[in-house]
């Protein structure tokens, strides 16, 4: 049995992220304002990301509760959206193509806190600018206008073959 990856701080005291990854499938970069992981495009990296932020959480206690609420959800939808509909496609003869990968880093400065999420899926065909919530029988449409009611700032875009998500809260001001 592999050992499971490790977040500093993060869970019940013991650090074990649940459900486990292999042991070489995540790295995880412990600073006190941010911190990273890299692993592949699967659903568990949901839970791993739930893990970063309450680790992050803990270092930066002065973030409002409202505002860890509101953050972190926008957050995880945005990257539920990423595993499900960049990665949704990519199969060859019924096979998961290997080698799909998501960057995401989690930090708080001074001012505000940020999320970033790079991947190597295919292209979202997304225009923020446009994201409205459906009428209320729609049965999905609502992630992303929803983040965007959440955050001060959603950015999306393909650089280099890799899509870049990127989302802030500003703090409050004293």
């Amino acid at each position: 049995m592999t050992d499971a990856p490790r977040v500093p701080g993060a869970g019940s005291g013991t650090g074990a992220v649940s459900p486990p990854l292999t042991a070489g499938e995540a790295l995880v970069a412990d600073e006190l304002d941010r911190v990273e992981l890299s692993a592949p495009a699967r659903p568990e990296i949901l839970e791993l990301v739930h893990a970063l932020f309450e680790h992050l959480w803990t270092c930066h206690d002065h973030v409002p509760s409202g505002l860890r609420i509101r953050f972190e959800t926008a957050a995880i939808e945005v990257l539920a959206n990423i595993v499900e509909h960049a990665f949704a496609h990519d199969q060859r003869d019924g096979e998961v193509v290997r080698g799909r990968r998501l960057e995401v880093a989690v930090a708080v400065s001074p001012s505000s806190v940020l999320a970033s999420f790079r991947d190597n899926g295919l292209p979202a065909e997304i225009d923020l600018s446009t994201a409205v919530m459906p009428d209320e029988e729609a049965e999905s449409g609502r992630g992303l206008a929803l983040t965007l009611a959440a955050v001060d700032d959603l950015t999306y875009d393909r650089t280099d073959g890799r899509n870049h998500w990127s989302l802030r809260c500003d703090l409050p001001t004293a």
